[in-house]
């Protein structure tokens, strides 16, 4: 992780407060109360703390998607020999928050789906920006979204996002997990995690849990 990645702006050709709602965002089936999504933006800690802040999300873990479970390690991701992307695992109650909701914050938010293979001075495929899509309907909610908001010059540059069946997800090391929370005074969570969260609590506030801080420090 590079302490000096902040990404101004996030790409962002309009402001976040302009940002459409997905138009193709179906609602849950009957009795369906927990659904997953699985995002990959970048450095994990940071596209954590940014879905931890929201109602409806009941959990969040950082870890990999992309390869196999031999070469899900943290070591070996960031060596940038595997097919892993950093990546997190969302939890959530679709009757509360939608799946589009959750892709208006991935892209609106926790990262620039314009930089191909890097977010900031981070580099590497391991920080590609990614729709894992457990079925066929998050595949087509996420193109049209992304068909949507390249439409409406939303970004000063195509989205680069890529669409990946989800095969399987492996949780990233204990350490990892609720990182940023845990160590706020760290240099790269200050300087990129930090400044996230501050921007969904400003241009999101309605969307964030009862007990999530409006202002101040991370949850």
């Amino acid at each position: 992780m590079n302490a000096v990645c902040d990404i101004p702006g996030a790409g962002l050709a309009v402001d976040r407060s302009l940002v459409p709602d997905a138009a193709f965002d179906p609602a849950p089936a009957p009795g369906v109360h927990e659904a997953r999504a699985v995002l990959a933006g970048g450095c994990f800690w940071c596209v954590e703390a940014v879905f931890r802040e929201l109602d409806g999300v009941l959990e969040v873990t950082s870890g990999y998607s992309g390869d196999d479970a031999a070469s899900a390690s943290y070591e070996r991701v960031c060596s940038g020999t595997t097919n892993h992307a950093e990546a997190v695992s969302i939890r959530f109650d679709p009757r509360r928050i939608s799946y589009g909701r959750l892709l208006k914050v991935f892209f609106a938010v926790a990262h620039d789906p314009t930089q191909v293979d890097r977010q900031g001075n981070d580099r590497g495929r391991q920080y590609r920006s990614v729709v894992f899509h457990a079925d066929d309907t998050q595949r087509e909610v996420a193109a049209a979204y992304i068909r949507q908001l390249d439409a409406a010059k939303v970004f000063n540059a195509p989205i680069a996002t890529q669409l990946v069946p989800l095969e399987a997800f492996h949780d990233a090391e204990r350490y990892h997990q609720n990182y940023a929370a845990q160590h706020p005074e760290q240099a790269y969570i200050a300087a990129v995690a930090a400044p996230k969260v501050a921007k969904l609590r400003k241009q999101f506030g309605d969307w964030l849990r009862a007990d999530s801080p409006k202002d101040g420090g991370l949850a």
